[in-house]
């Protein structure tokens, strides 16, 4: 398995923080952000994790020697465009296995829980397996769509995102982590299919979610009993909250 991590972000909230730092070099109980993540890609061999960067890219880059990087153009903008831009390395020329994507910024997901997650996925037969989570707080995350007709695994029928949703589906408690594994064909095929026709002209990577299951392909989640997975960095009030996590996570 293959691994992009997205970590081109700026991090415009946490400025308050000082030092001119572009998000994922933020610290959490005195480690970067990126540290904790590369550290749930560690089940993928390093020359096999891509990380995209964006701003201050030569800050990560200095921060991290030794990985491998692909720098986010500037042509386009989003969570799906930052992915289109790791798949054109060329590592990922003629590779038509299993890639995880990861959000920089999110250094709660566990080596372990992806570990599950890439069983499940491989033993499903589905064409993506994303990390969903039930969870009782009230949270601006895509709620995952499930057809009860249709057995598990893949009866995953849709993403909608938080700010769409009805006040039916508002009360869906499995909500989308935003951690991704896809066969990488299938991911291509997505990817060249999503549109970017949305107030901030960004190619959004839920959009993959839409294309596939449209195509007839099966998407499956699975569920993390751990809901502080699901928790990422964009606030100095979020930094500190997950820094205390990651302290009792380590006693």
């Amino acid at each position: 398995m293959k691994a992009i991590i997205m970590a081109a972000g700026k991090g415009t909230r946490l400025a308050s923080l000082g030092g001119d730092l572009p998000k994922v070099l933020r610290e959490a109980n005195g480690v970067p952000l990126l540290a904790y993540v590369l550290e749930t890609a560690s089940c993928c061999k390093k020359e096999d994790i891509i990380i995209v960067t964006g701003h201050l890219a030569e800050k990560v880059e200095e921060a991290f020697p030794g990985y491998t990087f692909v720098r986010q153009g500037e042509d386009a903008y989003g969570t799906g465009y930052a992915v289109m831009c790791a798949l054109a390395h060329p590592s990922f020329s003629g590779y038509k296995g299993e890639v995880l994507v990861l959000n920089g910024d999110m250094p709660l997901v566990r080596r372990e829980t992806v570990e599950m997650m890439r069983e499940r996925h491989r033993t499903s037969g589905c064409a993506c397996t994303l990390l969903s989570c039930v969870t009782e707080r009230e949270l601006p995350f895509g709620r995952v769509i499930r057809d009860p007709a249709k057995p598990e695994p893949g009866n995953v029928v849709a993403i909608v995102e938080d700010a769409v949703c009805t006040p039916e589906q508002k009360l869906i408690r499995e909500l989308n982590v935003g951690t991704y594994i896809y066969d990488t064909d299938k991911l291509r095929y997505a990817l060249a299919n999503i549109k970017n026709d949305n107030p901030k002209r960004e190619y959004y990577l839920t959009d993959t979610i839409a294309v596939l299951i449209s195509a007839g392909e099966r998407v499956d989640a699975y569920i993390t009993p751990d809901e502080t997975e699901m928790w990422g960095v964009n606030t100095p009030e979020d930094l500190a909250e997950i820094s205390a996590i990651l302290a009792s996570r380590r006693r």
